[in-house]
């Protein structure tokens, strides 16, 4: 019998364990949708919903909550909710976690990530989330090569974690491997999770490795790829899916699962959310044949300009970074 994705956790370095299928709740084309899917994810066995601020779902998300804790379907204890900081409000964390707790009608959620490791010139509120001169260019508050102010704001998470109840744990998102050994020396707690873009076709084996060794879990968003969903495409995904049964998806979710990480797909197809949950068995050696097609073509499919300059491979517009060690 295949085994469930949704029953397996997953231990964090601080003795608290995460579900290694998550859903993600990154809007598609109407941010209401989420409700839904976040409903349909749940009642499916999914126990892990990753959120944040700047998506615009966590309204969305806290009415699907609610629902589900009125109808007895789950305990608030059952659910492992992650939510995260923008960049526009590194000067505030705590200021966006309060806002995030009371859009989703939480006292704490489970683990509170700092977006992108960059400070953005938001205002008291975080915005404009997007802010912009006059010529669209985005406006810093400090150097997104050279500056240290990232590390503020990793403080400020520290802060909360220590002084009040509200996160259960911390950690980063989008950290290249250069941020994370910025970041590291600095810290009194070492992130439980680094949160990337990963799948097949992007390799990042240094990245997954340095993590591994200061014990961060890495955790998967956009594991088939993002949009049009170009990781299914694969012939060795589809011939595994065949070989064993199951659909690309579940092949795409058991290549992080398998190796010891989270996965966070999303999708606004009900029907798939629920028929993503198993979890076949795939050999190291198949693991690492689909490994090697990212290091025969290397691609990134998130490509974001406030990741200008964070030291990350293959991204796509970045002509800031350098080759850092």
């Amino acid at each position: 019998m295949t085994q469930l994705a949704t029953s397996v956790k997953l231990t964090l370095n601080n003795g608290k364990t995460i579900p290694a299928l998550g859903l993600g709740t990154v809007p598609s084309d109407d941010p209401s949708d989420v409700k839904d899917q976040v409903i349909t994810a749940i009642k499916a066995g999914y126990r892990h919903i990753d959120t944040a601020w700047y998506y615009g779902t966590e309204k969305y998300v806290g009415e699907a909550l609610k629902e589900l804790f009125d109808e007895g379907v789950v305990k608030r204890e059952d659910l492992f909710i992650t939510t995260k900081v923008w960049p526009s409000f590194w000067h505030s964390p705590e200021k966006s976690l309060d806002i995030s707790l009371a859009t989703l009608g939480l006292d704490y959620v489970d683990l509170f990530l700092q977006h992108w490791p960059v400070a953005l010139h938001g205002d008291e509120n975080g915005l404009p989330a997007q802010p912009r001169d006059k010529d669209g260019n985005l406006i810093y508050d400090d150097d997104p090569v050279s500056g240290t102010k990232f590390i503020d704001a990793y403080h400020s998470l520290e802060q909360i974690l220590d002084n009040t109840t509200k996160v259960k744990s911390i950690g980063v998102s989008n950290y290249s491997l250069h941020k994370l050994k910025q970041l590291l020396p600095k810290v009194k707690h070492i992130p439980v999770i680094n949160q990337i873009e990963y799948h097949p076709q992007l390799p990042q084996q240094d990245l997954v490795d340095y993590a591994e060794k200061n014990g961060i879990q890495i955790s998967a968003y956009s594991p088939v790829g993002s949009n049009g969903a170009p990781v299914l495409k694969l012939p060795l995904i589809q011939e595994l899916a065949t070989k064993y049964d199951v659909t690309v998806n579940e092949v795409a979710n058991a290549y992080h699962i398998l190796q010891g990480r989270s996965s966070l797909p999303r999708s606004s197809n009900l029907e798939r959310i629920k028929t993503i949950v198993r979890l076949p068995s795939l050999t190291k050696e198949e693991l690492a044949s689909l490994y090697q097609v990212g290091v025969e073509n290397p691609t990134r499919y998130i490509n974001d300009e406030w990741g200008y300059g964070l030291g990350f491979k293959w991204w796509e517009g970045d002509t800031l970074s350098k080759d850092f060690d």
